[in-house]
C-alpha cells in the first residue's frame, strides 16, 4: 500500500480517533492510498481548482487530493469524530484545507466558492449519495459552479446514473443527469478496498455539466418522467394519464408512441414532452 506523505497510516489514524465505521452515517472508508490517488487523477488537474470532498472520514481522499496537487480542498464532515484527523491533515499542507463541520445535504456550496474554478470529488456516504448528486443536478443557475463531479456511488446506482434508454437501469435519475451533463463510468472498486467492506461493488462515476442543455423547465421534465417511470412497465398511453392534460396529443406532438414505454423514450423525448406540457398548461 502507497505512502504518499508522512503522516500515519489511515488504519493507525482510525483506530487513535476511535473512527469505526457508523452503519448509520453510511461510512465505507477507502484505506488504500494507491486507491485513492487513481480517484484523484481521474478528476482532472487539480492545480488551478478549489475541491469540494463531502464525507472524508479519516482523510484517505483528502490526502490523495491534496498529494495530487489540488489548490485547496473543503472537506464537509458531519461525523464529530473525524475532525481531528482531518485537522493533522490540515496542518501537514498548511493554507491548503478548510473543514466544515456539517451535513453536506444543508451546506450552499455555491457559496464557498464565489470565484474561481470548483470540482466535486467525493466518496459518497451511501445512505445520501443519491440525493446529493440530485442536488447538484437541479442546480440554479446553470451553468453550476461546479465544472465537474467525479463521485463514488454503490455500482447499481452508478449504472443508474449513466443510463440511457434501452438501459435496463434507465430512469428518472438517467434522464435528469443525461439532460443537463456528460455522464461516464470510469472504474469500479472492489468491497474489499473498504472497511468495513460493504455488500456491493461501487463505482466512480465522472459527470461534466453541458453548458447549454436541451431547454426544458426542471419542474415539467420531473413532472414527465415521475409520470412515465412511476409506472414504468405501462405504455405512456396508461403512465401519463396522471398529468391531467391531453396526454394522448401530448405524445402525438412530441414525437413519440403511445405505445412507447418509459424505459424506450430518449432525454430528447422527455424534454418534448415537458415542453409539450408547458405549453398545454400555458407555462
Amino acid at each position: 500500500m502507497a505512502q504518499i506523505d508522512d503522516l500515519p497510516p489511515l488504519r493507525d489514524v482510525i483506530e487513535r480517533h476511535d473512527l469505526r465505521a457508523k452503519k448509520s452515517l453510511g461510512q465505507n472508508f477507502l484505506l488504500d492510498l494507491n486507491l485513492t490517488c487513481r480517484i484523484a487523477r481521474s478528476a482532472g488537474d487539480l492545480s488551478n481548482h478549489t475541491i469540494i470532498e463531502v464525507g472524508p472520514g479519516p482523510g484517505g481522499l483528502t490526502r490523495a487530493l491534496l498529494h495530487e496537487g489540488a489548490k485547496r480542498v473543503i472537506a464537509i464532515e458531519m461525523d464529530p469524530r473525524a475532525l481531528g484527523a482531518l485537522e493533522e491533515i490540515g496542518a501537514h499542507y498548511p493554507g491548503r484545507l478548510e473543514i466544515i463541520e456539517g451535513d453536506a445535504l444543508k451546506v450552499d456550496m455555491a457559496s464557498l466558492v464565489p470565484e474561481g474554478p470548483a470540482r466535486i470529488v467525493a466518496n459518497l456516504p451511501y445512505n445520501v449519495g443519491t440525493q446529493l448528486l440530485l442536488n447538484w443536478l437541479e442546480a440554479a443557475p446553470w451553468p453550476p459552479f461546479y465544472e465537474s463531479l467525479t463521485l463514488m456511488f454503490q455500482k447499481e446506482v452508478a449504472e443508474r446514473v449513466i443510463a440511457t434508454e434501452e438501459d435496463k437501469a434507465y430512469g428518472r435519475l438517467g434522464v435528469i443527469a443525461g439532460w443537463r451533463t456528460h455522464a461516464d463510468k470510469l472504474f469500479d472498486v472492489a468491497k474489499e478496498c473498504f472497511s468495513p467492506p460493504p455488500k456491493v461493488t461501487s463505482s466512480i462515476v465522472h459527470l461534466v455539466p453541458k453548458a447549454n442543455p436541451l431547454p426544458c423547465r426542471l419542474r415539467s421534465l420531473e413532472q414527465v418522467t415521475a409520470a412515465a417511470f412511476g409506472q414504468r412497465r405501462k405504455m405512456l398511453r396508461q403512465s401519463l394519464k396522471s398529468l391531467g392534460v391531453d396526454h394522448m396529443r401530448l405524445i402525438e406532438e412530441s414525437g413519440l408512441q403511445a405505445t412507447q414505454r418509459a424505459e424506450t423514450v430518449s432525454v430528447e423525448g422527455f424534454v418534448a414532452m415537458a415542453n409539450g406540457l408547458d405549453a398545454m398548461r400555458g407555462n
